[in-house]
């Protein structure tokens, strides 16, 4: 009889490994794989520490993010042998849905690659990462930087890069219009410079069509945040969440939007404008200047002109120029930027403190000093110290244009969004929605008048904001 309780005992524990082990492998999977390329790194090391599994989603950064991210996994696996890191690659276009999906179902990833968003705190899954910054972190991040990634002073994430939205120049058709671009990184132009620079930039060519000054897609809603941030209003609403659409700034705004296409020196055709179109005019020399422009096109313009030496893509060789946007004559310029970088999540079940640290340990390793490639390539300022020391004398960017983005850095405003509850961050996005965008191509079209377009801003803001 005791033979027999001792061979049960011992199969009921070995019953028992088997369960603990297969439910240690599937620990962190955050969600099923979908669409984008997954891949994982694994080591069998020592065995001193627990195991764990921690998940990544992120997008291609740059063009060649995946192969690099790659390199930061595999090394961080070699120093953490008790760690599994599998990562997914998203696409643009599906990835944020995606990652909603799973974060409605209550498992997300460990790690997300996104700009911090007050909706993501507010499902509870998002875990504030205050308490595992150390002294040493802190210090590596640029003043400033930080709180790029935190919502109403909770910190949620650790930036990789300031993102950073401006215009984009053709330098030939610049130069050959007695434009002084150089000036202009510099110190910034008013719209009354712009207007008389536009001026000399708006002609016809030999074929018959038109060289434009300015040209914008007219699907987003990205030129009217430009130009209002450099009218004394850096949103919708303000920090309080009071609309700020609603009075004159506003008006000014829209007619000075007005006059540039009555004037002829953006396309009569914006409002119908994909981005992509208004790439393509940029490529053909069909305008002198773009809006909005990100510092990688610098990068991205340099290896289209490879291309095009190769013989892989034709067309003419652009020496690409950044430009800061220009602010109203009796407001301060102001740089429109933000922080994008890795957030931490929870799943339903959550899988305790150690699984958190565990995927914090990744999260800094993803955001370090070899990370600073992603600002290198995107040809922005660092974030971190140890970034910048890593890659100095390495830069891709055209120096014109790097000094460029750190003069424009200067300028920055801390985005509202970051300041405002999520329920009021939702208000500000229906309304600008709802009312804004269809109104805004409506101006470019010649539909409605900034003065029919600020009453319907006012009235229809009371009903959605509130105040």
């Amino acid at each position: 009889m005791n033979e027999l309780r001792k061979s049960l005992i011992a199969l009921l524990t070995a019953l028992v490994l088997v369960i603990v082990t297969a439910c240690g492998s599937n620990a962190g999977n955050g969600g099923e794989s979908g669409s984008g390329s997954t891949s994982e790194s694994t080591n069998t090391g020592s065995a001193e520490a627990a195991k764990d599994t921690i998940t990544v989603w992120t997008y291609p950064v740059y063009e060649t993010y995946e192969a690099d991210l790659k390199v930061l996994v595999d090394d961080f696996m070699k120093e953490h042998p008790n760690l599994t890191v599998k990562t997914e690659m998203l696409s643009w276009a599906e990835g944020p849905q995606k990652f909603d999906v799973a974060l409605n179902a209550g498992n997300p990833p460990d790690l997300y690659f996104h700009a911090v968003d007050g909706a993501y705190a507010s499902s509870g899954l998002e875990l504030p990462i205050d308490s595992y910054l150390t002294p040493e972190i802190k210090n590596d991040y640029y003043p400033g930087t930080l709180e790029l990634a935190q919502v109403q002073g909770v910190q949620y994430g650790l930036p990789l890069y300031q993102f950073q939205w401006g215009w984009g120049g053709n330098k030939r058709l610049l130069e050959e219009a007695g434009i002084d671009w150089q000036k202009i990184q510099k110190e910034g132009w008013t719209w009354s410079e712009f207007k008389a620079a536009a001026a000399k930039l708006t002609k016809k060519l030999p074929d018959g069509s038109t060289q434009y000054a300015l040209t914008t897609d007219g699907t987003s809603l990205d030129f009217i945040e430009l130009l209002t941030r450099n009218n004394g209003m850096p949103d919708a609403l303000d920090e309080n969440g009071k609309l700020q659409w609603n009075d004159n700034r506003i008006l000014d705004t829209m007619t000075f939007i007005q006059d540039l296409m009555k004037s002829g020196y953006m396309p009569k055709e914006t409002a119908a404008l994909a981005p992509k179109k208004r790439t393509e005019m940029f490529y053909a020399g069909q305008t002198a200047l773009i809006s909005k422009a990100i510092p990688y096109y610098d990068v991205m313009i340099q290896n289209r002109n490879k291309d095009i030496d190769a013989g892989k893509v034709q067309g003419e060789k652009i020496d690409f120029v950044l430009l800061p946007v220009p602010h109203n004559d009796n407001a301060p310029a102001k740089a429109m930027m933000g922080a994008e970088g890795y957030l931490m999540f929870k799943q339903k079940k959550d899988q305790g403190e150690e699984h958190a640290k565990n995927a914090f340990l990744v999260m800094e390793a993803l955001s370090g000093a070899k990370a600073g490639m992603a600002s290198n390539q995107l040809v922005l300022p660092f974030v971190r110290d140890s970034q910048a020391k890593e890659f100095a004398g390495k830069e891709l960017g055209q120096p014109a244009n790097i000094e460029a983005s750190k003069v424009m850095a200067t300028t920055m405003q801390m985005p509202i969004t970051l300041k405002l509850d999520n329920d009021t961050s939702a208000k500000m996005k229906q309304f600008k929605e709802q009312v804004v965008k269809p109104n805004m191509q409506a101006l470019f079209a010649g539909e409605k008048t900034p003065d029919a377009i600020l009453q319907d801003f006012v009235s229809k803001g009371k009903l959605i904001v509130g105040k």
